[in-house]
């Protein structure tokens, strides 16, 4: 994992439009005024303000606080996870969490209603959103055409393309899917990002 994000560049100050429970209220208090239209659901026990612009930063502080603090540092959102907090795909039903080979993954099971997957990250691999390791654009959109069965990466793939602020370029997501270490749905993952042609999304 990247030696850069450590502990301390993750613990921000409390995003105001976030609505967490403990802080203020109750999580039965949030539930009842988002029942009333108060607050909108953002994700787990997390509310957001109607109106409130639904940021990156935003989706990305939810998910953390979604996360056991003792464990949040040793953890990378990704995959499906990740595209969710870029706005590219719809909420997860568990987390996708990423965890660097050199952490020991049992050590980390049980701990949370979520998916960890072992993997190795390089050092420019995540970035610090919200208080919570996101894998970048481009790693993710990698892990998605590799690890996604290809009808639910399509249209995902097609958005993280699309988003050009995203700097996800077809040309580069081809290189870094052709490079990936021996995996077994490399070919099938290739033949993934062959339907996504730069007629169709900036590449």
């Amino acid at each position: 994992m990247a030696p850069a994000p450590t502990s301390p560049h993750l613990l921000e100050p409390v995003i105001p439009e976030l609505y967490a429970p403990g802080r203020i209220f109750t999580w039965n208090e949030l539930q009842g005024m988002a029942f009333d239209g108060i607050l909108l659901p953002l994700y787990g026990k997390n509310y957001a303000s109607p109106g409130v612009a639904i940021t990156h930063r935003l989706r990305a502080r939810a998910a953390a606080l979604s996360v056991p603090e003792r464990i949040r540092t040793k953890v990378v959102a990704g995959r499906l996870t990740a595209a969710w907090i870029y706005g590219c795909a719809a909420p997860p039903e568990k987390l996708s969490l990423l965890v660097d080979a050199k952490h020991r993954i049992s050590s980390l099971r049980g701990t949370l209603p979520c998916s960890l997957h072992e993997v190795r990250l390089g050092q420019m691999d995540a970035v610090s959103l919200g208080g919570m390791l996101v894998s970048t654009p481009l790693r993710t959109a990698a892990d998605i055409a590799l690890h996604v069965e290809t009808d639910r990466a399509l249209p995902v793939l097609k958005r993280l393309l699309n988003r050009q602020e995203l700097g996800v370029r077809l040309r580069l997501l081809v290189l870094a899917v052709e490079a990936a270490p021996r995996v077994p749905h490399k070919k099938r993952a290739l033949a993934t990002l062959a339907q996504l042609t730069p007629v169709n999304v900036p590449g």
